[in-house]
């Protein structure tokens, strides 16, 4: 069953993200199982909203891909992650990749 992952980390700047994004390259070689990530910062910190294919599926590519870069990129602290079950996911015509 697909899910929504709902991420919150105090601290961690654009530029921090910008690192971990370039270093495991989920972009140009997507996640198995993943499905879309959206991010956002605020004075709160690094906001994340992503579907999965299952939580098995982000705690491999964590495991395997996102923790490495981000021990390297020396981000302090954790995140605070919420798994929900996806019950309607909606992507408008026409919308895809980056931005």
């Amino acid at each position: 069953m697909a899910v929504v992952l709902s991420m919150h980390w105090a601290g961690v700047t654009p530029e921090q993200y910008d690192t971990v994004r370039d270093a495991v390259g989920w972009e140009e070689e997507p996640a198995a199982g993943g499905q879309m990530h959206v991010a956002w910062f605020d004075d709160q910190g690094f906001h994340v909203t992503d579907v999965w294919d299952s939580q098995e599926a982000f705690e491999e590519f964590f495991g395997e891909r996102l923790a490495p870069a981000i021990q390297k990129a020396g981000l302090t602290g954790s995140p605070e992650i919420v798994f929900s079950p996806l019950h309607r996911r909606f992507v408008a015509p026409g919308v895809s990749g980056t931005g």
